[in-house]
């Protein structure tokens, strides 16, 4: 399984020397975001990672290996690249084995981030059930990952454009423990509350990795959801952004957009009819989760449950 695994200087430094490392998707940088906004905040996330105490590992598919941790060089050519492929679990035997250009959705990186032994992986949101599921089927990959692969995901919640409710519903049924952090509410990615809650409101580092290490310990494998709500000044009101969000998934089915091209073209248009505000919060999450993300990373290393 190893054959296929990369690892930067930087990260190969931190396995050796048990340092804590924080998994990084890369689809954010290739789908998720406009250049150059993309590589910057890429850039300015694993700095944020460093300056917390942790080392940050992004994770691509490059030259037919699984690169845990890239280059400034590797970041702008995903950053640029028209022919990056959105790689989740399904996809990434072909990308390897055909040498393709790919970037890892949720679910792939929880698989590589778990192939590294790398136990946190921080992103902006989690994929779910998208609405309208119960005709289209269309629930995200990145949920059944979550049921079988023990890797914990800090994450602002899931995106507004999805049906919330089910898919809290999905990870209920599936066994997988969804941990809200600073409130009792399960974020919605551009707002702080989603008219949900979590499961288990943990607060502080050592009673996340507490839990996560019973958990593991207990044999119950599969993924933690660790949900930190955008800081407040930052987040989106919750009745624009939802009106929003309704005006692009009716223009999404209108123009006939589907499967993976979504996520993509809903981002985008949330975008422009937000002037961009949409964007500066997606970027502030990101980097909050950071911060959750390589605290958390340091108190599984520094509090382990014996």
């Amino acid at each position: 399984m190893h054959q296929f695994l990369l690892f930067s200087p930087e990260v190969a430094n931190a396995r050796a020397a048990g340092k804590p490392i924080v998994a990084l998707e890369s689809t954010i940088i290739s789908h998720g975001m406009p250049y150059p906004q993309n590589v910057q905040t890429a850039r300015e996330v694993e700095q944020l990672i460093r300056d917390a105490g942790a080392v940050p590992a992004t994770i691509a598919i490059i030259g037919g290996k699984i690169c845990i941790g890239l280059s400034d060089d590797q970041l702008e050519t995903l950053g640029n690249s028209p022919d990056a492929m959105k790689v989740s679990r399904r996809d990434l035997p072909y990308v390897l084995s055909t040498g393709k250009l790919g970037a890892t959705t949720v679910a792939a990186t929880m698989i590589c981030a778990e192939l590294a032994n790398i136990p946190v992986f921080v992103t902006g949101g989690i994929g779910g059930v998208h609405r309208g599921a119960e005709t289209s089927f269309d629930i995200s990959a990145d949920l059944q990952e979550l049921a079988q692969t023990s890797v914990a995901v800090v994450c602002a919640g899931v995106k507004s454009i999805l049906d919330i409710g089910l898919t809290l519903e999905y990870l209920e049924t599936h066994g997988v423990p969804v941990v809200t952090v600073g409130q009792p509410g399960f974020p919605a990615f551009f707002t702080r509350e989603s008219g949900y809650h979590g499961d288990f409101q943990l607060d502080t580092p050592a009673e996340q990795a507490a839990f996560i290490h019973t958990k593991w310990q207990l044999g119950l494998k599969g993924g933690i959801v660790v949900s930190a709500p955008v800081p407040a000044h930052e987040a989106m009101p919750k009745d624009e952004i939802d009106a929003i969000i309704a005006q692009a998934l009716n223009e999404a089915r209108d123009q006939g957009v589907a499967g993976k091209k979504v996520t993509p073209f809903l981002l985008a248009r949330i975008k422009q009819l937000t002037s961009g505000r949409s964007l500066a919060t997606n970027i502030a999450l990101v980097k909050n989760n950071a911060r959750v993300g390589a605290e958390l990373a340091r108190a599984l290393l520094e509090h382990p449950v014996t």
